[in-house]
């Protein structure tokens, strides 16, 4: 179990990292078309508070990802709890995060995997 908990902590940390990046992606295309000569200030405006508001709310939720799998890799009991948390609610994030979600699920529910969180 010692493998697919490791494993699993680098899948979500990798998982929050492509979260950020998308985000870093999400904020340049949108600001960056706000600086097209021809679109209008008003426009150019609402562009840049959707692309500062939607990368920041994606960022926010990549932060845990990534915390919750560096502390899953050095056997936290908390971290277990908070992936299991992220996992139930990336279920409905199709197709990458079903299945991540499935497979913490499976993953930290195993009786060796509590067992082994318990004694660190």
């Amino acid at each position: 179990m010692e493998k697919h908990v490791n494993i699993l902590g680098a899948l979500w940390i990798v998982y929050g990292a492509l979260g950020i990046f998308i985000s870093f992606i999400v904020f340049g295309v949108l600001f960056g078309v706000s600086f097209i000569p021809d679109v209008d200030v008003e426009t150019s405006i609402i562009l840049r508070s959707v692309g500062i508001g939607v990368s920041s709310f994606i960022a926010i939720i990549s932060i845990p990802c990534i915390i919750g799998g560096i502390w899953l890799m050095k056997r936290k009991e908390w971290a277990r709890i908070l992936v299991l948390a992220l996992a139930f609610l990336n279920l409905i994030d199709i197709p990458i995060g079903t299945a991540l979600g499935i497979y913490s699920i499976v993953v930290l529910f195993r009786e060796e995997t509590v067992k082994l969180f318990r004694k660190s």
